[in-house]
Parts: C-alpha cells; sequence; structure tokens
C-alpha cells in the first residue's frame, strides 16, 4: 500500500496542472502541482551521508503516474469527440480515449528516466536536470507521432509576470521557468532540514529574478504597427454538428452564413471571414455559391475569407485538402499543413480504414498541403494563417508569421460539444498572439469566435453555441520576436547543457563516494 502513495500523489499533481489551465484558470496551483511531482522524486534520493540514487525505472514511473492525472483530466474531450461524434460506443471511447493517455504520459515519463539513471547524483544536478526534463516532455509532445502540443504548462500563465517570456521563449520557455522554480521550492525544504540557508536562498533568489525579469519584459514591444487598421466582421453560424452534413440542412448553413454576411458588408467592413470547412461540400461543387461570394465581395470592394474543402484532380485521382480561400480583391488558397490524426487522416489507413466507423469519419481523407505557402493577402494584410489544429503548435506559427502582419485561425470546434476542449483551444491561439507579437483573429463555428491582440489579450469575443456576427478593428503588425527567429531550438540547446552540467555535477559525486582502492 505505501508504495502506492507516491504515485498517487504524482497522480494529484498532474491533475491540479489542469486546474492552471483554461476554464479553470487557477495558476498558482501549477507552482504547487510541479513542486510536489519534484518533491516526491526528490524524495526518493538520500542526499546525505550515504548516497541512495534516484532509480530510473522509479523516476519513470513517478513521471508516468504524473501524466495520467494531467492527460485523464485535461484531455477528457477526446472521449467526447470520439464517441459524440466519431460513431464509437462508450466502451470503444474508454478504450481509444486510455490508450491516448498512456501513450502520451509515456511521452511525458521518458525524459525522467533519464533524470533518475544519470542526473540526480546531488541536489544541484537535480534542480538542473527536472526543468530540463519538464521540457524535453513538452518538447516531445510537439512533434514526435505527428505532436500533441496540448496542456502545456505554460498556458495558464498568460496573465501573469512570466508571459514576458512568451516573445523570447513561448510556451516552452514559460514551462521550463516554472518547473525551475517549482525544483528549488521543492528543493528548499530538502536543505533547510539540512540546515543549509545559503543554498535554498540562492535557488530561490534564481526563480525570483526570473519572475521579476518576465514582469519587466511584458513591457517590451517586440513589433510595430504598420499600415491603417481595418474593419473585420466574424461569422459564426453555430451549425450543430451532428446535422453539418446533413443533405436537408445544407440549405440552412447557406442561408444563416449568407444573411450574416449581407449584414456585415452593408456595415462597410474590410474582410468577412468564415470558419473552417464553413460549407458542407466540395469546392468544385459549390461553383456558383462561390461566384456569388466573388460577386459580393467585388461590388462591396472587401474580401471574404471561407473555410472550404478544396479539390482538384491529380493523374486522374481527386485530391481534397482542408482550406481557407480568398474571394475578392486578391483571390488565393491556403490549405492546411498539419493535419489532425483520424479527424483528417488515417495513419495505417489500409489497415485501419473501414475497421471500425470511427476510422470513416466524413473528412478522414485529407491531404496535407505544401510547404513555403505564401500568406494570405485580404483587406490590404497579409495573413498568416492557420485552420484549427495547426495554432497549437508554437514552432509552425512562428517560423510561418514572419512575413506576415497578422494572424487568422479558423474553426470548428463543434466536434469538442460542450467540453473543456475549446476554451483550452482559445487559450493556445492567445499564446500565438503573444510569442509572435500579432494581432490575432479567430472564427469559429460554435465558439469561442474572438479578437486578439498582440499582448495575447482578448479585444472581443461571442459566447459559445450562439448564432452571432463579431465586428471589431486590427491594424497589422511587423517585426521579428526573438523566438520568432530560434524557434524552440535555442530552448533544447539550453535544456542539453542544464543536463550536461547536471551530469558533470553526478559524476563528480560519484567519483568523490568510490572507495579507496589498497594499494599493492
Amino acid at each position: 500500500m505505501k508504495l502506492l502513495i507516491k504515485p498517487v500523489l504524482a497522480a494529484i499533481a498532474g491533475a491540479l496542472l489542469t486546474l492552471t489551465l483554461a476554464p479553470f484558470d487557477y495558476w498558482p496551483l501549477g507552482l504547487i502541482a510541479l513542486a510536489l511531482f519534484a518533491g516526491l522524486l526528490a524524495s526518493e534520493t538520500d542526499w546525505g551521508g550515504r548516497h541512495k540514487p534516484l532509480s530510473g525505472r522509479r523516476a519513470f514511473w513517478l513521471a508516468f503516474a504524473a501524466g495520467i492525472g494531467l492527460f485523464g483530466t485535461g484531455a477528457t474531450w477526446v472521449y467526447v469527440s470520439i464517441t459524440g461524434f466519431g460513431g464509437a460506443s462508450p466502451a470503444l471511447g474508454v478504450l481509444l480515449s486510455g490508450l491516448f493517455v498512456l501513450i502520451l504520459a509515456a511521452m511525458l515519463a521518458t525524459p525522467y528516466y533519464l533524470l533518475g539513471r544519470w542526473f540526480s547524483a546531488t541536489p544541484l544536478a537535480f534542480l538542473l536536470a527536472f526543468p530540463a526534463c519538464w521540457f524535453l516532455g513538452e518538447w516531445l509532445r510537439s512533434w514526435l507521432f505527428s505532436g500533441f502540443p496540448w496542456l502545456f504548462s505554460g498556458y495558464a500563465h498568460l496573465d501573469t509576470p512570466l508571459a514576458g517570456w512568451a516573445p523570447l521563449a513561448s510556451v516552452f520557455g514559460i514551462g521550463f521557468i516554472l518547473a525551475f522554480s517549482a525544483a528549488a521550492l521543492a528543493l528548499a525544504v530538502h536543505w533547510l532540514r539540512q540546515r543549509d540557508y545559503r543554498q535554498p536562498a540562492i535557488a530561490l533568489a534564481a526563480a525570483a529574478v526570473l519572475w521579476i525579469g518576465g514582469a519587466a519584459l511584458k513591457q517590451v514591444d517586440w513589433t510595430e504597427a504598420t499600415g491603417e487598421p481595418v474593419s473585420i466582421g466574424l461569422v459564426q453560424a453555430n451549425i450543430p454538428q451532428e446535422k453539418k452534413w446533413l443533405p436537408e440542412f445544407r440549405g440552412e448553413t447557406i442561408r444563416r452564413y449568407g444573411t450574416a454576411t449581407e449584414t456585415l458588408l452593408a456595415q462597410d467592413v474590410d474582410l468577412v471571414v468564415w470558419p473552417e470547412v464553413a460549407l458542407p461540400m466540395l469546392f468544385s461543387q459549390s461553383k456558383t455559391l462561390t461566384q456569388q461570394l466573388q460577386k459580393m465581395a467585388e461590388e462591396k470592394n472587401a474580401d471574404i475569407i471561407s473555410g472550404i474543402l478544396f479539390d482538384r484532380i491529380e493523374d486522374g485521382r481527386r485530391i481534397i485538402h482542408n482550406s481557407a480561400a480568398v474571394f475578392g480583391r486578391t483571390p488565393h488558397v491556403y490549405h492546411k499543413r498539419q493535419l489532425v490524426p483520424f479527424g483528417e487522416y488515417v495513419p495505417l489507413e489500409d489497415i485501419l480504414r473501414g475497421l471500425i466507423e470511427f476510422f470513416n469519419l466524413p473528412t478522414s481523407f485529407i491531404r496535407p498541403g505544401p510547404e513555403g505557402q505564401a500568406p494570405l493577402r485580404a483587406a490590404g494584410i497579409d495573413w498568416g494563417t492557420y485552420i484549427c489544429y495547426e495554432i497549437v503548435y508554437p514552432d509552425l506559427v512562428a517560423a510561418s508569421a514572419a512575413n506576415t502582419d497578422a494572424l487568422l485561425t479558423i474553426s470548428n470546434d463543434a466536434w469538442f460539444g460542450s467540453s473543456i476542449g475549446p476554451l483550452q483551444h482559445m487559450q493556445m491561439a492567445r499564446m500565438r498572439a503573444l510569442e509572435t507579437g500579432r494581432n490575432l483573429v479567430r472564427a469559429t463555428n460554435t465558439g469561442l469566435t474572438a479578437f486578439v491582440d498582440y499582448r495575447g489579450n482578448v479585444v472581443a469575443e461571442l459566447p459559445q453555441f450562439e448564432q452571432h456576427t463579431l465586428v471589431a478593428s486590427i491594424e497589422g503588425r511587423r517585426g521579428i520576436t526573438p523566438f520568432m527567429a530560434t524557434g524552440s531550438t535555442l530552448l533544447l540547446g539550453l535544456a542539453l547543457a542544464f543536463l550536461a552540467l547536471a551530469r558533470g555535477a553526478s559524476v563528480r559525486r560519484a567519483t568523490m563516494q568510490a572507495p579507496l582502492r589498497n594499494p599493492a
């Protein structure tokens, strides 16, 4: 029974991290949760006279338990999507969701095996290695198996002093600082028990400097306004996901978007934006409608952007993209690059396609768009465009935003139902605005449709599950934030440097404790 106490506490620590994120936003719990997790790992090691090394296997399982707590509570919307709209039974939904949680927990835990194995022989080594491993766990999840960059600890700090670090180090860097601060807190308890007052003072002072530095950095503008503000209208049609693809509901869908667009253009907006795959049909099937959109935009000297399933024939086969199309002064199309597994394509398609209904979703045949696509230009602004899932990838957005004036993300969060998923999704979009120093426009089917300024603040927002429009003016911004210039590469180098220093401290400890050989 005693063996289960620490894993249960680790799982509780992971679950507490969910409460730091949207919609709960109890951000101080993040420091407490990570300090608890760090303390549990540290308690496995005796840094006293007789050294008892932390087992790599034990460190892995404690971190794995923390991952179960985090993803088992924070990604509950996966079950909602699988069962509510993916056609899976509750039992299959539990099985698939559980497997998903286990995989993510293993990604989080793998770096901590290394911490226990090689990087924890001294308190200093632990202090350096703990935040490095936390970063590596989040970084791995941003790209491994196509990536699931969700539930990063740094998202809780959009409105705290640490937000100042986002343009320099992104959400990854904020998580790094948070983990370092938590490790310092956990180790302070150990040091004080040893009546050592100097080392906890130094560690906590270093953490405090990082927090104070973040508050100071919040005053820095890394980008500057360019051009005149433009008026933009967003359409939130609130189309129920269960009705979206029904042929008999298609007329109502077109009516909602058409009426809202006419109303917005009558207000002389410069741009109207529809959400992801606003029209439940292929581009080739909607020629009459898209020609009407082009005519409406031209008559008002405006632009319309709509999410659409763009299809083309290649080598005799129909290729379909999840796209955003501009109608008006500069017609152009952007094709989504980062696709959602199972939702937009089926991994191991030859094996899984047709096996169960979940592997036959209406949009699970999408092809990714090419890299290096030019920004969409509408209303005189070059838009960095991100469809649904793409906005949650820090490096993808940072790398492609350099030649843009503003960020545009369109999504259909009806897949999440009334879960916490859409609120988390919105929080991540806010972080991308802060990381790139650009204003962001977000148009969704069921909410949250919003305007976000370049500091990550919500300027205007529509509530969920309401059919409505939203109008605001934004300006383009130019300039490069430090994170846009380096991506996560600099942080990866810093994490590896921390691990190298931790390893050096561990080796010195082992050398000092090695028994002297009796000279013969």
